[in-house]
């Protein structure tokens, strides 16, 4: 059985390349990126900081996991890291993904930070969602 972090992180990944309104923020495929590239133009967004915490009973297994996203722009003000910011959560917040030997119970969009970087000139979105994973049996 596969991990149930980086079968969701599979999932995410999936949906997110495979949605037009990503791929019209951040590119067709999107530069969406685990671990990114060096010299990658912007904007872009990584997968960002991620836990996976116990969440079972006595009876049964569960996984709760808090993950982010993290947008980076070097775009005048904050329209485009928000507008980016927006059609991740549309496509996440709720969602009903697909996950390889785990079944996803619950995915929410907790916040979203936006925050320009001490440059002056890179702006940040940290999106911070909620999963609840359980083995498929």
């Amino acid at each position: 059985m596969s991990s149930a972090s980086f079968a969701l992180q599979t999932a995410i990944f999936a949906a997110l390349n495979a949605d037009t309104g990503v791929q019209s923020a951040l590119g067709n495929p999107p530069r969406l990126f685990d671990a990114v590239p060096r010299d990658t133009a912007f904007p872009y967004a990584v997968l960002g900081d991620a836990t996976e915490s116990n969440y079972g009973t006595a009876t049964d297994s569960a996984s709760e996991h808090a993950f982010a996203i993290d947008v980076w722009s070097r775009s005048t003000g904050h329209r485009e890291p928000k507008q980016i910011a927006e059609a991740i959560r549309a496509v996440l917040d709720d969602s009903a993904l697909s996950l390889a030997g785990h079944v996803l119970i619950d995915l929410r969009h907790l916040r979203t930070d936006f925050l320009r970087q001490s440059d002056g000139q890179t702006w940040r979105a940290t999106l911070r969602f909620r999963a609840v994973t359980e083995p498929n049996t």
